[in-house]
């Protein structure tokens, strides 16, 4: 018997009640919907603001988004040179990119519609594939929203007004739980590492430090860096001009994160436990250094590691060179240098002090009695302040005075003080000053935002009472019937826009001279290297440039086996770049010795 399918039959004609209905779909492009305000369609990136730091594409769990190079993006410092790709079939657009994005720059839009018969067309660069996609951003993050956390953990510290009493450090650093709860705050962008001179290992130093492993936070410190706490303590911290985090917050605390890691060794013993360095067997070489500054230092740590017999010359008691001698013990202690040099010398590096070359023992000898030498002398001798009276009682160089105080020395500078100056060697002049009971003013011919010190050293001067007369001209110094200083006679300017781009110089002020009765003027203009040292002959062949030694790639002279490095070769002037010096010396002298 057949059965007949009656609502098969119907089925077909019962569409006919959706004639005249307005349709669920639409037919693109001649009609659009409009989606809501925070609808997550595809991505748009401002390039422009973008640094390429890839935090987008290590949250993606998706393995969506990739680091690419985008035509007309060079990159540079902070910034990658990188920007992000999305892949569109794998994108589920969750925003967690966007939301971790620390410059703001990456955003979702209302865009939900991408047609096209090309595959690859899929894999788009937002801000570059839809420039227009600026116009109808609907999902973004801000600093109250993002899952980043932009507000550094305050670093404790005592109080300006205690602080001035005596030399005891200013910083109090981070408890073990601030620096685990700071270390989170990396993202590992490696932007840091880039811009550091010595190219440390940031992220995974940092990293070590957020898992709870400080021990393997010290080893990573030490492997190109074996000053870890002093750069902990006072580097210029270029690392973090650059954090992806302080675009629109904090940077990570790189600096006190370094410390507090190498500060919780508290021995060379302690140092030299967990560094566990393996030290070669004796290559049958030596080497001579000039000056135990960081340069020095850091060349004969790694030269002494690699077996090679390395002794260093210094002219002081103390090794350290203008980390010694010329930072002030409130932000460097004598007995943290102290255990970083011990740590030094229990490795094998050899240091005789109180050996001046070209006066207890000459150049020549040196070079003749080694295979390769490495200078690394500072720049100790200050520039004189090129006004009237300089040389009167009472007038004298700010790394003279840092230099006697950190011997032990006090100064007589009377009751108020002037410096001439505005870099880190006028703020500590002026700080120290303040310790030693003084009343000071520092002079500075520019603006308070043109001063080359840092930051936060000017800020930590101003907090202990030192005042700062910015666009003040000093023109001389008016000294009493015994020649001592008196007086200080000096003229207001005013920034005058500079013709050719540079930036606005001080032109003084016609009718504002005025004289201020002072007991001290401590000039801080800049130093130079000394080098006396060298025979006629060395000078030959070194070649001096304004004030630096001539060096290659590889850190060598024009005197062959003769390297240099730190602030007579470098124009940065800073630790960090002194270390890296040393390091890169160390490089090049095993390579033109050890075949």
């Amino acid at each position: 018997m057949a059965f007949f399918d009656i609502k098969g039959l119907v089925t077909p004609f019962t569409a006919l009640t959706q004639l005249g209905k307005a349709p669920h779909t639409v037919t693109f492009p001649y009609h659009k919907k409009e989606t809501a305000e925070r609808y997550r369609g595809l991505h748009y990136n401002n390039i422009e603001e973008c640094i390429g730091c890839g935090n987008c594409s290590t949250i993606c769990m998706n393995e969506a988004i990739d680091m690419i190079h985008v035509d007309g993006v060079e990159g540079g410092k902070g910034d990658s040179g990188l920007r992000p790709r999305v892949d569109n079939g794998r994108c589920c657009w969750c925003a967690l990119c966007v939301e971790v994005c620390p410059t703001g720059s990456l955003n979702l839009t209302k865009e939900y519609i991408y047609v096209t018969p090309d595959a690859d067309a899929f894999l788009w660069t937002p801000g570059v594939s839809n420039p227009e996609g600026k116009e109808i951003i609907s999902f973004n993050s801000s600093v109250e929203t993002s899952l980043g956390m932009y507000n550094r953990i305050p670093m404790p510290e005592l109080e300006g007004k205690e602080r001035v009493k005596s030399f005891a450090e200013v910083m109090l650093y981070y408890s073990e739980e601030e620096a685990r709860e700071e270390a989170t705050r990396c993202i590992s962008c490696g932007l840091c590492t880039e811009v550091c001179p010595a190219h440390m290992h940031i992220p995974e130093y940092i990293n070590a430090i957020a898992k709870g492993d400080d021990n393997e936070a010290i080893k990573i410190i030490y492997d190109n860096n074996p000053l870890g706490e002093l750069c902990g303590k006072v580097c210029t911290r270029r690392c973090e001009d650059v954090c992806a985090m302080q675009v629109r917050g904090d940077a990570v605390a790189i600096r006190w994160l370094k410390e507090y890691a190498v500060g919780r060794a508290e021995t060379a013993d302690i140092i030299k436990e967990i560094v566990n360095p393996e030290i070669k067997e004796p290559n049958g070489f030596k080497v001579g250094i000039v000056g135990a500054g960081p340069s020095g230092l850091t060349a004969g740590y790694y030269l002494a590691l690699k077996g090679f017999d390395v002794t260093i010359y210094e002219a002081n008691k103390y090794a350290g060179g203008m980390t010694m001698y010329g930072i002030p013990k409130y932000r460097l202690p004598m007995e943290s240098l102290d255990k970083q040099i011990d740590y030094m010398k229990s490795i094998g590096v050899k240091i005789e002090f109180n050996t001046k070359v070209g006066k207890d023992i000459t150049f020549d000898k040196i070079y003749k009695s080694h295979d390769a030498v490495f200078v690394g002398v500072g720049f100790q001798v200050p520039y004189k302040m090129g006004i009237k009276g300089e040389e009167a009682v009472g007038a004298f160089p700010a790394v003279n005075m840092l230099f006697d105080v950190n011997n032990g020395k006090t100064p007589d500078i009377g009751n108020k003080v002037v410096v001439i100056g505005g870099g880190n060697v006028a703020i500590d002049g002026a700080r120290v000053s303040r310790r030693l009971g003084a009343e000071v003013t520092i002079m500075y011919r520019r603006r308070v935002v043109d001063m080359p010190a840092d930051w936060e050293e000017i800020e930590g001067a101003e907090h202990e009472g030192v005042e700062i007369m910015p666009q003040t001209i000093p023109v001389e110094i008016i000294t009493d019937e015994n020649s001592k200083v008196k007086a200080i006679k000096y003229l207001k300017a005013e920034m005058v826009a500079d013709d050719k781009g540079g930036r606005p110089r001080p032109v003084p002020i016609e009718g504002s001279e005025t004289i201020m009765e002072v007991s001290s003027v401590i000039g801080a203009i800049g130093q130079e290297a000394d080098y006396s040292f060298f025979t006629e002959e060395a000078l030959k062949e070194i070649e001096i440039n304004r004030g630096r030694m001539v060096v290659d790639e590889n850190m060598m002279t024009g005197m062959k086996g003769v390297f240099a490095g730190g602030d007579a070769v470098n124009r940065t002037a800073d630790a960090i770049s002194a270390i890296a010096d040393g390091f890169k010396a160390c490089k090049s002298i095993e390579k033109m010795l050890v075949k």
